[in-house]
């Protein structure tokens, strides 16, 4: 045989050979559990990481006062003058008297409010003077008011409250009378603390709103002072005072209640009415009104219509009124 027969003979027996081998291996059953119970995987090859604590310290950060305060207090100032005038020709045809008139209202109102406590104080000083040709000045308006309240609250719209307030005038007072010569006679019916009323009042008080404020004074003392005897005999009743007495005392019951509200755009109204009824004598029951509606022209120039009514039979059996109506600057602050 030659060799290339022999290599050809030995391939083919190994060929044979494994063939068999392969077809035995396969035949074989194999526990692929026990495999994995018995696999051993190997070591993670991991990225060392390193962890900090995270340290929080504060820094003071150096801050200057910023000035600012807390006010519980509201201011407001009012300032007004009225002029009127009027000037003729001796010539003139249609006749008429030369005239002037002045008139001041000065009205300061502070309130304190932290809650429950409230205080409030206003002064009101009203002056008026007109002076017609060939007649003496006469007052057209006079009045000293100033008034003080301190309330605690007791629910969203009731408080109890403690009121004194103090009410006379600047100058003396005259009555004007003509008699059958045509002489007028002047009359004096009143001066500074005459009368003069100092009036303290307890009570409760109710606001239903904010422009509404009603008092009501169940326990209320008022002193009248008519410190100048002399003019008992001019005027009926001598404001109650015995005449030739100077003091008189009494206890009533009162109610005071105010109203400040804008009804318009540059349009106020202001009022103020007082009840006050004696308990030893209901027949002297004392009514005032004074109202004030305030128009405003602009910054400085307003227009104002005011008016009282008073019903008090200590100085007039009859019910007592006077108006006014100005143009005039005015000032306000705020």
């Amino acid at each position: 045989m030659s060799r290339l027969g022999a290599y050809l003979s030995v391939f083919a027996s190994l060929f044979v050979f494994g063939t068999v081998a392969a077809q035995k291996a396969d035949s074989a059953k194999i526990d692929t559990n026990l495999l994995n119970k018995y696999r051993v995987d190997p070591p993670k090859n991991a990225l060392p990481i390193r962890s900090r604590p995270i340290a929080l310290h504060p820094e003071l950060i150096p801050v200057s006062p910023l000035g600012y305060e807390v006010s519980y207090w509201r201011k407001y100032f009012t300032l007004g003058i009225n002029l009127n005038q009027s000037a003729f020709s001796d010539n003139w045809s249609g006749g008429g008297v030369n005239s002037f008139a002045l008139g001041t209202n000065f009205d300061f109102k502070a309130e304190y409010n932290q809650k429950p406590l409230s205080f409030t104080t206003e002064l009101i000083l009203i002056y008026g003077i007109s002076k017609n040709k060939g007649q003496v000045s006469r007052k057209t308006n006079d009045r000293i008011f100033f008034d003080n309240k301190l309330a605690t609250q007791l629910s969203k719209k009731w408080y109890f409250f403690g009121s004194l307030s103090f009410e006379s005038q600047f100058a003396v007072g005259y009555q004007y009378s003509t008699d059958s010569k045509g002489n007028i006679n002047a009359a004096q019916i009143s001066k500074f603390m005459a009368p003069g009323y100092f009036t303290e009042s307890i009570g409760f008080e109710y606001k239903p709103v904010k422009y509404i404020d009603i008092r009501i004074g169940t326990g209320t003392a008022r002193q009248t002072f008519v410190l100048d005897t002399t003019i008992y005999h001019n005027i009926p009743g001598n404001y109650g005072v015995t005449p030739g007495n100077r003091f008189k005392n009494d206890l009533a019951f009162q109610v005071v209640s105010t109203i400040n509200k804008d009804v318009a755009q540059n349009m106020n109204l202001q009022a103020r009415y007082a009840l006050f009824i004696p308990y030893n004598n209901f027949s002297r029951i004392t009514h005032r009104l004074d109202a004030t509606l305030a128009a405003r022209v602009n910054r400085l120039i307003n227009v104002t219509l005011s008016g009282t009514l008073l019903y008090d039979i200590t100085t007039n059996q009859s019910v007592q009124a006077s108006q006014g109506l100005a143009l005039g600057m005015v000032y306000k602050f705020p």
